[in-house]
């Protein structure tokens, strides 16, 4: 690990020196991309020379002690410095261990965040609206920007399903915890009896792709358009800006009708087309590589439930990790970050785990 992270070091020296070279700063894709990676590399040499700085200490608490004509005072001094530079060495070295895991490609990506009402109808619709609330508050604390591409609203105010995008820095590193089917228990508005209700919504967190790495066929595709229309089916307007497309060989499906311009409406509809085969082709590939990992926190699995939000209670409780909070509501109002902590840490130890299995 330690020659790999001396390589990491040296290939960081060399990018410092290019990002101050003319030559670079004119070629401004180079220089985005070396200024990527200097960034990704950072904190790891950051904390290598933590445990350099360490090590040293160590080895020369060691050389003091190896003196036979030290007095008591200066040994005891020299011991403490010595285990105190040891266990900064060891909290170094499983820092660095993770930070040398492979990174997951789409970490720094923006996403489409698509959620869906599913088993009981107003009820799910209404949490799928209170996801969505939740999400965008996060996103807010987050200082990520969100955009609306698609909406089915109910009349009670809830969503059948809506789609948004999430842009900023490491959106997928963090949201992508959340796909899978989200269990709410609780008591309806509507219900006079004071029953408590289990409804679920599905969430799917797909990672948007560059126009480069995805090529689609005009020819793959039928684009229809027709009159967009609200709850309760009142027309929002009079001309034929929604669009619909199909994507023929997947039979794929994308509706956008939030725009009043049938021109945004497509490129909406487009990037939401070109997030889902992306998502798809990384699936597939994914669960090749993955075959044998029994718990994979993240999956996207849509049809795994993955958290559960009980009102009476108080509660929130992700499965995955056997983690209940009690704190759901400043969780509605955004406070996600101690759950993707959470989740982000024990995905580390699996990986981290597997790991030494493989080595």
């Amino acid at each position: 690990m330690f020659e790999k992270l001396k390589a990491v070091e040296q290939r960081y020296e060399e990018i410092n020196t290019l990002l101050t070279d003319p030559e670079t700063v004119n070629d401004q894709q180079r220089y985005r991309g070396l200024m990527k990676e200097y960034k990704n590399l950072t904190p790891v040499v950051e904390k290598f020379r933590e445990y350099s700085s360490a090590k040293q200490s160590a080895e020369e608490a060691a050389e003091l002690l190896g003196d036979s004509g030290l007095d008591a005072e200066l040994r005891l001094l020299a011991e403490e410095e010595q285990q105190t530079a040891r266990e900064q060495m060891e909290t170094c070295a499983q820092e660095l261990k993770v930070l040398l895991l492979p990174k997951d490609p789409n970490d720094d990506r923006s996403v489409i965040v698509e959620i869906r009402g599913g088993a009981g109808g107003d009820e799910a619709a209404l949490f799928a609206a209170s996801l969505y609330r939740m999400y965008t508050m996060y996103a807010e604390a987050m200082r990520w920007k969100t955009e609306i591409i698609s909406l089915n609203e109910t009349e009670l105010g809830g969503f059948k399903e809506i789609s948004f995008s999430v842009e900023g820095e490491g959106a997928y590193s963090r949201l992508k915890y959340e796909s899978g089917v989200h269990r709410v228990q609780r008591v309806p508005e509507t219900e006079t009896q004071g029953r408590i209700h289990t409804s679920t919504v599905t969430v799917a967190v797909l990672p948007e792709a560059e126009d480069v790495e995805l090529t689609i066929d005009p020819k793959d595709l039928q684009i229809d358009t027709f009159r967009a229309s609200g709850a309760g089916g009142q027309h929002v307007n009079k001309t034929e800006s929604a669009i619909r497309i199909i994507h023929i060989p997947t039979g794929m499906v994308v509706e956008c009708q939030d725009e009043r311009s049938q021109h945004k409406n497509r490129d909406k509809a487009m990037k939401v087309l070109r997030a889902r085969l992306y998502e798809q082709a990384q699936r597939e590939q994914n669960e090749k590589i993955a075959s044998q990992r029994k718990l994979q926190v993240g999956t996207g699995d849509r049809s795994e439930r993955i958290r559960t939000y009980n009102f009476p209670q108080g509660r929130v409780t992700d499965h995955r990790i056997g983690l209940t909070l009690y704190k759901i509501e400043a969780i509605m109002n955004g406070a996600l970050s101690e759950l993707v902590e959470s989740l982000i840490t024990f995905d580390q130890a699996e990986r981290l785990k597997e790991q030494a299995q493989q080595a």
